[in-house]
């Protein structure tokens, strides 16, 4: 089955989690006014149960497509937020929260290099599909132990697919 995507917004990924921009949260005017903060466009949830904030660069490496979505992973116990350092489109793949995954659930996002996102704990994702090599930002929660869920797709004679735009 080849998956469809739609162009990113806050209003669309709303049940997946934030989209961070600028002009999302509050706008706040700040250093005798030469800057503006966009205030709190995220709610990043990671400090229960003996996690703590951390603040990593991943390097993505870009999928060869078509590619065949057949797994995606969640994070039960905190929040995982992307924001991308280079100015390239990447795609956004999620499923609602629950035990597991139905194939009519999943959603596609084609993100700017502008629109950085935040998932909720719970929520289904796949890692980032970049098209170019690519670095983000991510604030997560840090733990001793897994906070990292997967979920294989069963071996379908249709699987799923997404194309390069």
């Amino acid at each position: 089955m080849l998956l469809r995507w739609q162009p990113l917004s806050r209003e669309n990924f709303a049940p997946f989690g934030d989209v961070i921009e600028a002009g999302a949260g509050t706008r706040v005017s700040i250093n005798d006014g030469t800057t503006i903060r966009y205030n709190d466009v995220a709610d990043i949830d990671v400090a229960q149960d003996g996690g703590r904030p951390i603040i990593s660069i991943f390097e993505s490496s870009p999928f060869d497509f078509p590619l065949e979505i057949s797994m995606l992973e969640r994070h039960p116990k905190g929040s995982q937020a992307f924001i991308p350092l280079d100015d390239h489109p990447y795609f956004v793949v999620v499923a609602p929260t629950g035990e597991d995954v139905s194939t009519d659930q999943i959603e596609v996002f084609l993100a700017s290099g502008k629109q950085g996102l935040n998932y909720p704990k719970g929520v289904w994702h796949h890692p980032v599909i970049v098209m170019e090599p690519m670095r983000f930002l991510v604030v997560d929660r840090s733990e001793p132990k897994s906070n990292c869920d997967l979920f294989h797709f069963p071996q379908p004679g249709d699987p799923l697919v997404l194309e390069r735009p």
